[in-house]
C-alpha cells in the first residue's frame, strides 16, 4: 500500500501560478533561489543529460533586456503592443529565471524527450517557488523564440532555446481561480 502525503497532494490540487505583472519584491536572494533551481533540477531526466540549464536575471539584466526588445520588435516589424507587452515582461520585472533547452547529444534519448525534461524543469521551478511561499509564473513569447534576441541577450549557443522565463517574486494579490479542464472530456480509459 502507497504511503500517501496528503499536503503534497493538495498542493498539486490548488496550486496557481501568479500573473508575473502582480509579482514585486522582495524576490529571492541568492541563499533562497538555490533551493528551488536545486527541487528544479530534479526534474525527471532520461540519461541523466542535463539537457537544460538556468539563467538566473537580476533587475539590471531585465532592464537591459526590456530594452532589446524593443530594438528587435521593431527590426522583425512586431506589432506594437506585442513589443510593449514583451518589454513589460522584462522591464516590470525584478527577477527571473530563463529555463533554457540544452539538448545533449545522445543515440538513446531522442532530442524530443530532452525538450520534454526542459519543459518540466520549467513547471517544478514554478511549483517549488509557490511551495516556499513566492508567487511564480512560467512565461514566454515571441522574444524568447528570436533566434538573434536570445544570442544577443543571453549569450545562448545556436542548439539552444528558452524553454521559459520564470518569474518569481512577492504576490501583491491572490488571483482568482480559472475553469480548470473536463477530465470525463480528455480522460480516456483503456481496460483491455
Amino acid at each position: 500500500m502507497p504511503t500517501p502525503n496528503p499536503a503534497a497532494l493538495e498542493f498539486l490540487l490548488t496550486r496557481r501560478s501568479r500573473p508575473a505583472k502582480t509579482l514585486t519584491t522582495p524576490v529571492p536572494d541568492r541563499a533562497a533561489l538555490m533551493p528551488l533551481l536545486t527541487a528544479a533540477a530534479r526534474t525527471p531526466d532520461h540519461g541523466k543529460l542535463e539537457p537544460w540549464r538556468f539563467i538566473v536575471l537580476e533587475k539590471a539584466a531585465l532592464t537591459r533586456l526590456a530594452a532589446l526588445v524593443q530594438d528587435r520588435g521593431a527590426a522583425l516589424g512586431i506589432d506594437p503592443e506585442k513589443i510593449s507587452k514583451a518589454q513589460g515582461q522584462f522591464g516590470t520585472a525584478d527577477l527571473a529565471v530563463a529555463v533554457i533547452s540544452a539538448p545533449k547529444t545522445s543515440e538513446k534519448v531522442p532530442p524530443v524527450e530532452q525538450t520534454y525534461s526542459a519543459g518540466a524543469v520549467c513547471l517544478a521551478l514554478v511549483n517549488a517557488a509557490l511551495a516556499a511561499g513566492w508567487g511564480a509564473n512560467w512565461l514566454s513569447g515571441w522574444a524568447s523564440h528570436d533566434p538573434d534576441f536570445v544570442r544577443e541577450g543571453l549569450g545562448l549557443a545556436d542548439h539552444e532555446a528558452v524553454a521559459g522565463f520564470i518569474h518569481i517574486g512577492t504576490e501583491t494579490k491572490a488571483p482568482p481561480e480559472r475553469p480548470r479542464p473536463d477530465l470525463d472530456a480528455i480522460v480516456t480509459w483503456v481496460e483491455a
